[in-house]
Parts: structure tokens; C-alpha cells; sequence
């Protein structure tokens, strides 16, 4: 995959407003929810990096991204140290997230000028990884903080940019809340990519899920 300029790639999330996150141990399943998703409008998506077989799942789907994807933005989560996150953005990951707030990551992204997204939890980590160069933060689990804590964090910081990953859902309202209360995008998973959909098959489905879910943050993002 083509390296892209990270300020780029947080414009682009920012303005899309959603990141699907996925881990599938199939290379063809992961393809295809990776097509389905992209399909639907999703051209920010990230890899959840938790399998055993998810460094040859990732590198073969940035060989298909890179034939059948243009444009696709393809990052991998799930990542806790700077030698696999080395590793991915040797393979071409467009963008790395993390469950938590490790400098030696932020070094390492910072010098190959790669986006990086750490979980934080705190007005203090927040702090801390914006220090460190960090241009989106993960909320995670975002169900725990909720929206009420995203506001509190924009009263002092209007600048801090925010995604709430964990138990955000797809429902207009929910959706609604996490962005009035002032984040930048949301990540979704099995809300999104749900097992029912992938032991069916409907990749439909999932298309049409991330449609209908853009064009809901769309409009809210319209009315604020």
C-alpha cells in the first residue's frame, strides 16, 4: 500500500466519521468483508491484529487492497508494542491503533510519519499522547467513559480529537450522542461486522450497514 501523509489519513477519518475494525482468521472471508465495507463507503477501515495467523491475514490484504481498493485506507489495532508496529507499517498499514498509551509506539510512528491512535482513559493520557504527537484519540472502552465523558474532556481541550471504540452501536441515537457530545469519528465492530452476517455470508448486509451508517453520521454531523 502507497504511504499516505497522516494528516491525511485524520483528515479523512475525521471526515468520514466512521472506522470499521474487523479481525478475521480466513484470508478469503477477510476479503471479503474488507470489500463489503469498502463497498459500502468505508474507506478508513482497521485490521484487528489479534489472531495468531494475523500478520499473513494483513499482508494479504494489503495485496488485494492495493489490485482491487484504491484509495482504501488500511490500518491494524490491537497493537502493543513498537516492533509489531514496525512490522505492520513495513507491510503498509496506513495507520495504527493501540489498546493503550505506549511512548516507544509514538517514536516510532512519529518517525515514519504514520498516524497512531492510542487508547486513553484519562485527561491525563490524553494529555500525554497529544504531547507525543498523537492527532486522534482511541476511547476505549467507550461504553465505560460514554458520551458524557467525551464532553467533559472538550470543555478544557476543544482541540483534542476523540473516537470512542467498544460498545458504540449503529443506532442513530446512540451515534447521535457520542457526536454531539464532540467526537471526531467512531470505530465499531461487531455492531457493524456482526458474526451472523459472516456465518451467513450476507456481505450485502454488511454493505448496506455501512452505508446507511455513514449517511446517519452524515446528517447528524449536518445538524451540529
Amino acid at each position: 500500500m502507497n504511504y499516505t501523509n497522516r494528516t491525511i489519513v485524520a483528515e479523512t477519518i475525521t471526515n468520514l466519521g466512521l472506522v470499521p475494525l474487523f479481525y478475521h482468521n480466513d484470508i478469503e472471508i477477510a476479503k471479503r468483508i474488507l470489500n463489503s465495507c469498502y463497498k459500502g463507503g468505508a474507506i478508513a477501515i482497521e485490521f484487528t491484529a489479534r489472531g495468531i495467523n494475523a500478520q499473513e491475514v494483513f499482508s494479504a490484504l494489503i495485496k488485494y487492497a492495493n489490485k482491487e481498493l484504491p484509495g482504501l485506507l488500511l490500518g491494524v489495532g490491537s497493537i502493543t508494542d513498537a516492533a509489531a508496529a514496525s512490522l505492520y507499517m513495513q507491510m503498509g498499514a496506513n495507520f495504527i491503533v493501540t489498546p493503550v498509551l505506549r511512548e516507544d509506539i509514538a517514536k516510532i510512528c512519529n518517525r515514519r510519519k504514520v498516524l497512531w491512535m492510542p487508547g486513553c482513559g484519562s485527561l491525563t493520557e490524553i494529555a500525554t499522547a497529544e504531547e507525543l504527537g498523537c492527532e486522534i484519540i482511541k476511547l476505549f472502552p467507550g461504553s465505560i467513559y460514554g458520551p458524557e465523558f467525551v464532553k467533559s474532556i472538550k470543555g478544557p481541550q476543544p482541540w483534542t480529537r476523540i473516537m470512542p471504540t467498544g460498545g458504540v452501536t449503529s443506532e442513530k441515537e446512540n451515534i447521535e450522542k457520542w457526536f454531539r457530545a464532540g467526537v471526531c469519528c467512531v470505530g465499531m465492530g461487531s455492531n457493524l461486522i456482526s458474526k451472523e452476517i459472516i456465518n451467513t455470508s450476507n456481505y450485502t448486509l454488511l454493505e448496506n450497514n455501512i452505508a446507511n451508517t455513514l449517511k446517519d453520521i452524515q446528517l447528524i454531523k449536518n445538524t451540529l
